[in-house]
């Protein structure tokens, strides 16, 4: 089996990351899509973000009708930073042989790849599948290769057209009491009024 691994802060999760799974579910023929919360992601610790409890609901909600999406609560539940490559480890102890792990990740991220934890010991333990994010210019495959080798042969570019759409630019929107209608979910939509999130105060 194919196991594809959609991992983030999910603050909020948005109709972007639902087409990216069901984009990779398709063309790469994954059995399912493990989506994984991030705890207290290390390259983000500049802002706050929201209590695990809430983006994981928001996760469970937007997942709820698609069968072969999964959550995987892995990186919450472990304390202090999380890195990839110890929640890829982990994947690893919990499968058998016979899975091969698709890990997907945006081009932006694909860039920093240097910078994380291990890169070297990521690209053994999955394959990488980079997809494209608007107004960027993708990464130099070649470069990345000087810095980590073996990636060139261990990355496959997600044929998907670039998805405007951020959680970022979401929390925004909802903190001016702008639409986010055909940005996340309506189910989401709802969970975020209900419980105020990116609201002032």
């Amino acid at each position: 089996m194919k196991v594809g691994v959609l991992g983030g802060t999910f603050d909020p999760v948005h109709l972007g990351h639902l087409k990216i799974a069901e984009t990779a579910l398709k063309q790469l023929e994954l059995g399912r899509v493990l989506f994984l919360p991030a705890g207290q992601p290390w390259l983000k610790t500049e802002r706050d973000i929201t209590p695990a409890a809430h983006r994981k609901a928001m996760v469970e909600i937007a997942i709820a009708d698609h069968k072969k999406f999964e959550l995987s609560t892995i990186e919450l539940e472990r304390k202090g930073a999380t890195y990839t490559v110890d929640t890829l480890e982990f994947i690893h102890r919990t499968i058998d042989d016979a899975t091969e792990i698709y890990f997907l990740l945006g081009w932006d991220s694909l860039i920093q790849f240097p910078q994380w934890k291990q890169p070297d010991r990521i690209v053994e333990l999955c394959r990488i599948v980079a997809f494209t994010r608007s107004r960027m210019e993708p990464p130099d495959l070649l470069e990345l290769e000087k810095k980590v080798p073996g990636i060139t042969r261990s990355t496959t570019i997600l044929d998907i057209p670039p998805i405007d759409i951020s959680s970022s630019d979401i929390r925004d929107r909802i903190s001016r009491g702008l639409p986010v209608k055909n940005m996340v979910p309506g189910s989401v939509e709802e969970y975020i009024k209900a419980h105020r999130l990116y609201t002032p105060g």
